[in-house]
């Protein structure tokens, strides 16, 4: 990455400056991003177990985890409104 501009081109997970988005759609589409992030993750651990790069392997699983934490919990959330 060299500039802002180069991070936006690499960019996975798209911005959503809409200014009146509603509280359910918002939750709804935080839990599809963490659902990719999920899935770019597990990717990026496919990498590392391919090179037997344990140490970062290691970490992405915690992300991993994390990520997966956040999408039950938003899931949930949408469920019930």
């Amino acid at each position: 990455m060299r500039s802002v501009s180069d991070v936006s081109r690499h960019q996975r997970l798209k911005d959503n400056n809409d200014e009146s988005v509603a509280p359910k759609e918002m939750l709804a589409e935080l839990s599809a991003d963490n659902q990719a992030l999920t899935r770019y993750f597990r990717s990026a651990h496919e990498t590392c177990e391919k090179y037997d790069d344990v140490a970062t392997a290691s970490l992405i699983e915690v992300w991993i985890d994390q990520t997966e934490r956040r999408t039950w919990f938003l899931s949930e959330i949408v469920e019930g409104l």
